[in-house]
């Protein structure tokens, strides 16, 4: 009995061991799986005549197939090597048509951080490629050679995706495969691309899809815009913002805010996406968050009473830069460029006059009640303070609280207009009935 006791206490420890061994062997495997090694991402801009393809390499995985030191100081030491990388690349990347070579141009090279799930934070070496096929033959088939890296480490992965497709009018990013060794035949496999037809119409339809997009995800910029409509139906009094102008008055300063601000914006969109005037992101975010500033503070007390067109075609040339780096990172000749730039500002007009027509109506209503006056005041506050949330993140690059409310709050703009015509139309109609109560206690 003791030595059957024994035993049985002996396999229970047994079992034990065996346990623990199981999780330290559980915990070492997911160890080992969140160090995975970066990969490469291959992004290709599909254009009528060319492929922009941009290649973002992570650093350390590229010193051990190079043969170069790229990792110590990559920032200062990029003008050392840089040379012989492009040459290096030029040796690796390989797209054809029917065995016709393209040609391929090596462009701008930068490094960056950058963070993967799998990888964790690591530096990277961004490069721009533009890919030009054969006479005759299209960018929507070919074959894509390409083993820099995956040559001498075989582990490594290069996935491969489409961010835009103009004919397609596809501006979502989509993966369409992986190069690597092919664990069965040893050899790296080529990429076939073969896309289906698309057309100009197409991409002019995408173009005006991105558009709407671009302004429906602008809370900003509907914000600048919305912000100096709040007073666009009041008369001036004095320094103060008096009462409603009349149907007449309040039409043709809703159309000259509007139309002034389209232009403005217009203007600068097809300058910025030609390439005829580039300026630093930063500023012209900070820019428009100033703006959004000025006329939320015009909303609470006349600044500028009567010029209201002149700001927004002010501000509309800032607003536009901004628009203007969708269009550029395309990447398209001068004909598609054209197209898109009409299909792009047509977007962003019909989204505009879109949250203009569901909101001002009850904007109009309530503005023929005495109440407006709170609503009026309490809006461009919130717009206020968006407004320095916005600028503080812009300027100093770290996200605060404001900016995440003002994110979460987006979400639910549907039915803050809602809200607003419940609002509205009650209000209005009582404001109505108490004035002829009034009205008919005056008369006797």
């Amino acid at each position: 009995m003791k030595r059957y006791m024994q035993r049985k206490l002996l396999s229970k420890r047994w079992q034990w061991r065996l346990v623990l061994l199981f999780l330290a062997a559980s915990i070492a495997a997911q160890s080992v799986y969140a160090h995975q090694q970066p990969v490469t991402l291959v992004v290709l801009d599909i254009n009528p005549k060319n492929v922009a393809m941009t290649i973002h390499v992570p650093l350390n995985e590229l010193e051990l197939a190079f043969g170069h030191q790229v990792t110590q100081a990559p920032e200062t030491s990029l003008a050392r090597w840089q040379s012989q990388f492009s040459a290096y690349l030029s040796n690796h990347i390989h797209p054809t048509t029917n065995n016709q070579p393209w040609s391929v141009q090596i462009g701008a090279l930068e490094v960056a951080k950058a963070e993967q799930t799998q990888s964790g934070p690591f530096q990277e070496v961004i490069v721009h490629l533009l890919l030009t096929p054969p006479t005759g033959a299209s960018t929507r088939r070919f074959t894509l050679h390409y083993d820099a890296i995956i040559h001498q480490v075989v582990t490594h992965k290069a996935l491969v995706s489409i961010r835009h497709d103009w004919e397609q009018g596809q501006m979502m990013e989509r993966q369409v495969g992986v190069m690597q060794v092919n664990t069965q035949t040893t050899l790296i496999e080529p990429l076939e691309i073969n896309l289906e037809t698309g057309s100009w119409w197409d991409g002019f339809k995408g173009m005006v899809s991105l558009g709407q997009q671009h302004i429906k995800e602008g809370t900003d910029h509907l914000l600048f815009l919305l912000a100096l409509l709040l007073p666009a139906t009041l008369r001036v009094n004095g320094r103060q913002w008096g009462a409603f102008g009349g149907g007449t008055y309040s039409l043709m300063r809703l159309m000259k805010i509007v139309t002034a601000f389209t232009i403005g914006h217009s203007v600068t969109l097809l300058v910025g996406a030609m390439g005829w005037l580039r300026l630093p992101q930063q500023p012209v975010e900070v820019l428009i968050a100033i703006s959004i500033l000025v006329s939320a503070l015009h909303a609470i007390r006349p600044i500028f009473p009567g010029h209201e067109m002149y700001v927004a075609a002010g501000f509309g040339l800032i607003h536009g830069l901004a628009f203007a780096t969708v269009l550029a990172d395309l990447n398209l000749e001068a004909a598609p460029m054209a197209l898109s730039i009409l299909g792009f500002n047509l977007g962003i007009e019909l989204m505009q006059l879109f949250v203009v027509a569901i909101t001002m109506p009850w904007l109009t209503l309530l503005s023929l009640t005495p109440f407006y006056k709170g609503v009026r005041i309490s809006s461009a506050m919130l717009a206020v303070l968006a407004a320095l949330g916005w600028m503080a993140t812009r300027i100093s690059g770290v996200p605060n609280a404001i900016e995440r409310a003002m994110e979460a709050v987006t979400q639910f703009s549907p039915l803050a207009v809602l809200l607003l015509a419940l609002v509205a139309i009650p209000t209005y109609l009582y404001s109505a009935n108490k004035g002829k109560t009034i009205a008919a206690q005056i008369e006797r």
